[in-house]
């Protein structure tokens, strides 16, 4: 759920650029093949720092799954490196580009954002910095932040301009939404608009009232009242519950040593119910389906649980992978803390943060003036960029808020009953056509059709319960 500069900065980092970045166009113009006519394959490997991990053919396109060599720190290029993957989705390069990124890990299959089949472009897709395999070795922990992970996307985007000379677009969804926004403000001349879905903008990490407020009143009282009642009713079996959980925990070999101990794993999957229902189920038919706490066995409980929640998120195996989510929730983005005041007499942990999914042996600081910064930024500097956030869905409550003015040709938009998976095509018919109008407008294709669905690249991304 949580599964939650300067002019001399980017000076350094585009000293950084000039030193690992080499031809890329120009290599072929050298060797004397027009860079037109050049295999679009070689003009990739022919940026200094790209390799070729696999090519996969899919109809329509060409899809590289790449390496490109970044330093570890953009503020010291020459103090080491390490191999980022990324993705290119390739069309053709007299179409616009859309920049996607998940914030998390990269899918190596073909996949389309929504503002890429709108434009009917190419995309490149980045893997997020100290996810496996893109983390240095040894794992230096203070390089992971908003501003070193901007500069990455900033190499790739520097990198990769010559070969796509049309606009370009960034995008991402809940932490890719939150990436791209960083992005733009710490790079706001390389994108020609940004569109960030379901963003959270947790601005005060010790003020999160207005997570409260949302689960207070979002959805009907019936929904809410069957909720929070299975949800007490979990702690009140906590006994025999804990017992099923002990045994599905051997069953799959997972392990605790990281939040402590399997009691501490069981509260924060049950605490993590009411929020996680609201961020993805919600529909009447979920809601039908919540258990009745008075009836229902300890096995229906269970998996009721599991279904919303997961039994393994907060095990060591299901931790692992968003350990890099994690560290950056407990130092920079913040992580909502809700009361859920109808648990407390039972709870023993309350809603745990961030240092607790962390391993020890990583050191975790706050940085409280990194999310204000950014809002700061955003609600006077922002230029092209558009939020969708979903009606019901909790990270929707702190949203970003652009600046506002025909001048800035910023824009937010919500989805009526939507959740985490708001998007475009969920807005009002006059909203949708505003946004899709502004999107096309941004990539320079006015007068585009957006490319034929497709079931395959265009299949909606996985379901967390993390941003």
């Amino acid at each position: 759920m949580r599964k939650t500069l300067r002019w001399v900065l980017s000076l350094v980092v585009l000293i950084g650029t000039v030193s690992f970045t080499g031809a890329t166009a120009a290599t072929a113009a050298e060797s004397g093949a027009p860079a037109a006519r050049t295999d679009i394959k070689d003009r990739l490997l022919a940026i200094k720092g790209m390799s070729l991990i696999e090519e996969k053919p899919y109809d329509g396109y060409r899809f590289f799954v790449l390496n490109y060599r970044q330093p570890v720190d953009h503020r010291r290029p020459a103090k080491g490196t390490f191999q980022q993957r990324i993705t290119v989705l390739h069309k053709d390069t007299a179409r616009p580009t859309v920049f996607h990124t998940s914030g998390y890990g990269l899918n190596t299959n073909p996949g389309r954002s929504e503002p890429t089949r709108v434009i009917d472009g190419n995309q490149v897709s980045m893997e997020y910095r100290f996810f496996t395999p893109s983390r240095p070795a040894p794992a230096d922990w203070k390089k992971l932040d908003i501003w070193q992970a901007a500069s990455d996307q900033h190499r790739i985007f520097k990198a990769l301009k010559p070969i796509y000379a049309k606009k370009w677009l960034s995008t991402g969804a809940s932490k890719g939404g939150m990436t791209a926004t960083y992005f733009e403000r710490f790079y706001p001349r390389d994108m020609d608009g940004v569109v960030a879905y379901v963003a959270p903008n947790d601005v005060n990490n010790k003020e999160d009232s207005a997570y409260d407020r949302f689960l207070a009143t979002v959805g009907t009282k019936e929904c809410r009242t069957k909720i929070e009642a299975a949800q007490r009713e979990a702690l009140v079996r906590r006994e025999p519950l804990e017992k099923l959980y002990a045994a599905y925990a051997a069953d799959n070999g997972y392990t605790f040593k990281t939040i402590g101990n399997l009691d501490k794993a069981f509260e924060a999957v049950v605490l993590d119910v009411n929020w996680g229902f609201w961020q993805y189920q919600q529909s009447a038919t979920a809601c039908a389906k919540v258990p009745t706490a008075a009836t229902v066995s300890d096995q229906a409980l269970f998996d009721w649980i599991e279904q919303v929640g997961g039994w393994s998120s907060y095990a060591d195996q299901g931790l692992e992978y968003y350990t890099p989510y994690y560290y950056q929730a407990g130092t920079q983005l913040g992580s909502p803390d809700i009361k859920q005041p109808w648990l407390a007499d039972l709870s023993r942990y309350g809603y745990q943060p961030p240092r607790n999914f962390v391993p020890r042996e990583i050191p975790m600081s706050f940085q409280k003036h990194a999310m204000k910064d950014v809002d700061r930024w955003v609600r006077h500097n922002s230029h092209r960029m558009m939020f969708v956030y979903g009606e019901n869905d909790p990270w929707g409550a702190e949203p970003f808020r652009p600046a506002r003015g025909a001048k800035h040709d910023s824009h937010v938009f919500t989805a009526p009953g939507a959740n985490h998976g708001a998007n475009v095509a969920g807005l009002t018919s006059a909203d949708r056509t505003k946004a899709t109008e502004r999107i096309l407008a941004w990539a320079g294709v006015p007068t585009a059709k957006p490319a034929p669905y497709d079931a395959k690249l265009d299949r909606q991304r996985q379901r967390t319960l993390r941003p």
